[in-house]
């Protein structure tokens, strides 16, 4: 199969998220299966040409855009693994600091910088001559990709085979924009209705892509049914989700077991793995030592890497830090975000010096030295769509203290009396809720014969892109045979 990933963000060229793990791990994982597999991206100004070795191609793009037509150009690296990856140059709109914004907020040109992106890839596909079976759209970047060939070359036989598949990486990020936007696309009016892209008098790409694209995915299976449970939970879109619930699948995101491996982290003062533990308290020593924390091997020792913002649960944190530090415990907190919340954190570190550690530079090493050394590790989510850090943080051994929702619900199976399961939950998003988990997972920690047979349940757990790439195969040759994709869901309803 002929497949084209088209996202705005990748691992190694760029980084805001968890989108940018997936584009970077799960094409990878279908070249193993020996698909042809492409990626397209904006080319960003932070992407440097020598770095990744890109090159011309020579081609060009020509995007209509209302009375203007856009021109970009077309340059192309490879990825360590060969797979080729076509970057869309064009200066006026990618040509600056940060990949959606700057430190004042999102670009007021976001509508025009991903309507001239969504055609660009289109045209991209025409100049390079790659007539893809699937064309793989991510979140709401890529949105109006579907709309263009369901309105816009429909009859066109460069695309007369080949089916598109959307995935929700999150569902709260929606590209809504105004409606004076919908004249910039070149879709017929007709179009702009409550049935397809009409959207509470505004125009909303994440809407776009449920609405045409032939299949649709998110990345957990929890937060498929809960992003067409309530409005809450499908922030007004849990309509448009519900009548295509046949089109609707909930994929697990994997692990790209290659990249985060204790047995072979660059960034670890010393190797572990399941079968040699040893090196994991040094790591725990070192992460103690390099923060200017008390050297306590028993002392409990809690990591957070997030966001720091509502959605991550960081203000849950914030209210009981008093009593996990009277409890003799040790918090480690590593983010960026909500400006309150990171100085209600900022507070707690003067106020608890030998205890509490916060650290808001954007610092890969320490993520990798805090999942390695950290006895648990901490995501409260509010909603949390799949997650990542609970899969590495079991990867290195770090037993992960859960909200009950998405992917976390997914992966994290409670630890009970049986000496079964894979970590502590709580199940409602409440300070009270956390300290009651922490606390349970303090417990089993101080009992060294438990504790020991969690960590190694959880470090035996492959959570490997091997079944999940299986999975997308499955919906690409479905979607291509316009079958549903879950067969079994019954339809409901639009309200979306």
């Amino acid at each position: 199969m002929k497949i084209l990933f088209a996202a705005s963000e990748a691992v190694p060229f760029c980084k805001t998220g968890g989108l940018a793990d997936v584009i970077g791990a799960l094409p990878k994982e279908l070249r193993k299966k020996r698909h042809d597999v492409r990626i397209i991206l904006p080319k960003y100004k932070s992407i440097r040409g020598q770095e990744f070795n890109l090159k011309e191609t020579g081609e060009q793009v020509y995007v209509p855009m209302g009375d203007r037509v856009e021109v970009g150009d077309i340059r192309v690296a490879k990825t360590e693994k060969g797979i080729p990856v076509y970057f869309i140059n064009h200066e006026g709109f990618f040509g600056r600091s940060g990949l959606y914004g700057s430190a004042s907020g999102d670009y007021p040109d976001n509508d025009r910088r991903f309507i001239f992106f969504c055609r660009a890839v289109l045209e991209a596909c025409k100049a390079i001559d790659f007539r893809p079976n699937v064309i793989h759209c991510h979140d709401w970047q890529t949105g109006l990709i579907p709309a263009y060939l369901k309105t816009e070359t429909p009859a066109d036989a460069f695309f007369q085979h080949t089916a598109t598949i959307f995935t929700v990486h999150n569902i709260a990020y929606q590209g809504i924009f105004p409606k004076k936007t919908f004249e910039l696309t070149g879709i017929d009016w007709r179009e702009y209705v409550l049935e397809k892209l009409e959207y509470y008098d505004q125009f909303s790409f994440l809407k776009s892509g449920m609405v045409y694209a032939d299949a649709l995915t998110t990345v957990s299976p929890t937060y498929a049914e809960e992003t067409q449970s309530s409005a809450l939970q499908g922030r007004g879109l849990e309509g448009v989700l519900r009548s295509r619930t046949q089109d609707y699948a909930g994929i697990l995101n994997g692990l790209d077991m290659e990249e985060w491996n204790p047995a072979h982290d660059p960034f670890l003062p010393k190797s572990f793995s399941l079968d040699a533990m040893d090196g994991r308290r040094d790591c725990k020593a070192f992460l103690q030592q390099s923060l200017k924390l008390p050297r306590a091997p028993r002392a409990p020792l809690l990591g957070m890497v997030a966001r720091l913002d509502e959605q991550k649960g960081a203000d849950l944190l914030t209210e009981i830090v008093p009593q996990l530090v009277e409890e003799g415990m040790q918090i480690v907190v590593l983010g960026q975000g909500d400006p309150l919340i990171r100085e209600q954190l900022a507070r707690c570190e003067g106020r608890f010096p030998n205890s509490f550690r916060l650290r808001t530079d954007f610092n890969e090493p320490l993520a990798h030295h805090i999942y390695g050394g950290c006895d648990f590790f901490l995501m409260p989510s509010r909603f949390e769509p799949c997650g990542l850090g609970q899969l590495i943080a079991m990867r290195y051994g770090a037993i992960p203290i859960v909200m009950h929702t998405g992917g976390l619900a997914d992966t994290v199976v409670p630890f009970g009396n049986n000496d079964d399961g894979s970590g502590f939950v709580f199940y409602e998003t409440t300070p009270e809720a956390l300290h009651v988990a922490i606390r349970q997972a303090a417990k089993a920690y101080n009992e060294p014969d438990r504790w020991s047979r969690l960590q190694k349940l959880v470090m035996q757990k492959n959570f490997s892109w091997t079944e999940s790439a299986q999975a997308y195969v499955n919906v690409y040759r479905r979607a291509l045979g316009r079958g549903p994709i879950n067969p079994s869901a019954r339809r409901r309803k639009s309200r979306g």
